[in-house]
Parts: C-alpha cells; structure tokens; sequence
C-alpha cells in the first residue's frame, strides 16, 4: 500500500513521540475495556471482535455500558451508533488523506478516530496531513486491540474488578469525551438539559433507552433554533 509518507525516509520524531504518547493512554483505557466486559459476564470474544471490527472506543463503550446495565442489544447498537456520528464530518475533514484505491479509502475509514484526525489537522501540506494521520490511525489500532485482548485476558483472572475502580471506567471515559464539546453556552445548556432527561426517565424506561431518548428530543430543539 502506497501511503505516501515523508519523502524523506524518517519519520518525524516529535509526531512518533506523541503518537506513542496517546497510544499509551488509549491502551490503557483499553485493557479497563477488555477486563471490564469480560468480568461484567461477556464473552471473551465479543470485545475483541468488537474492537477489531468496529475499532470505536467511545461506541464499544457505549454498547457494553447499555448491555452491563440490561439493556437489549438493539439499544446497545443504537447508543454505540449515535455516539459515531460524529465520524461522518470527521470523515469530510481527512477526505484528501485516504483517497486512491477503494481499499485504501476503506482502511481509511475504518482508521478514522478523534486521534487520527486531530493529528492531520495539526497540518495544512498534504504530505505531512497524510503521515500524521496513517501513522497515528494505524499504530493506534495496533495499540488498542492488543492492549483490549491484555485486558480481556485480565478480566478472566480477577472477576471482581470493581475492587481495582475498573467499573467507572465507561462513565469517565464518555465523560471525557463530552467535556471538551462544552465550549459554548448553547451547548452546555443542551447537553445539561440532556443529562436531566436521562436521569428523570431511568426509572421508567430500560436501560439505554433514556439517553436515547434524551438525545432525539435535543436533537430535535437544536434543529429548531
């Protein structure tokens, strides 16, 4: 595969040394990922198939939060679902980075993260946006389906794992990647009027279906302002 890196020859030292330094973090949020389903009672396949499939933290925890919680697996795949919609502008934004063969275009998508993207978009050239964008997509994806399968292989030796505080991993982890959304007043007044929502309608509804619902309702008054 031709992906055009720097012509060169040698990789960037400065986007090696922060490319390892966020592979570092995601693969430890990884391995909470994998130990947590698997001590939650999950099979030890499903999220690793989900994380070589799908390859969307955000989402794989937003899936396995639902199901942990008893939620269905159609409300799994819909909450997973509406927290990967943020991928389709992302997508637009690294457009000139993954054309060529529809393969290439394909691992492309699929390589499509917050991290890769934040990286391209570090630079304006074409030949850099594409070696900060395959680089950190690519070992980023080697980085987290390994340290999931660690994870996986821990969650089937210390079942309990809220003893280690692995349980509040999914909340902090949608937590942080909500957080740096709240830039503006109109946003935090709908993502406050959302979390109230959610929380009035839990005991009514099952779960995952709350903050669905939460969500279409925002969706709709954000459309009409």
């Amino acid at each position: 595969m031709r992906l055009r890196w720097r012509t060169a020859g040698r990789p960037d030292r400065g986007l090696v040394r922060d490319v390892a330094l966020v592979c570092l973090a995601d693969a430890i949020v990884g391995v909470s990922f994998g130990a947590t389903a698997v001590a939650g009672g999950l099979p030890w396949w499903l999220p690793v198939v989900m994380s070589l499939v799908i390859f969307a933290g955000g989402a794989q925890f937003a899936a396995v939060s639902v199901v942990l919680a008893g939620g269905s697996p159609v409300a799994a795949v819909a909450a997973g679902a509406v927290l990967n919609t943020r991928l389709l502008p992302y997508g637009l934004a690294v457009a000139d980075v993954t054309t060529g063969r529809w393969w290439t275009r394909l691992l492309g998508a699929h390589v499509t993260t917050d991290e890769s993207v934040a990286f391209a978009l570090r630079h304006t050239d074409p030949a850099p946006r594409r070696e900060a964008f395959w680089t950190c997509g690519v070992t980023l994806f080697a980085a987290w389906n390994v340290a999931v399968l660690l994870g996986v292989l821990a969650g089937t030796v210390v079942r309990n794992t809220n003893a280690f505080g692995l349980d509040a991993t999914f909340p902090a982890v949608l937590l942080a990647l909500a957080l740096p959304t709240l830039t503006d007043r109109r946003t935090r007044a709908a993502a406050g009027t959302g979390a109230v929502a959610a929380v009035a309608l839990t005991p009514v509804l099952p779960a995952g279906l709350p903050v669905l619902a939460a969500l279409g309702g925002l969706a709709c008054l954000w459309r009409r302002r």
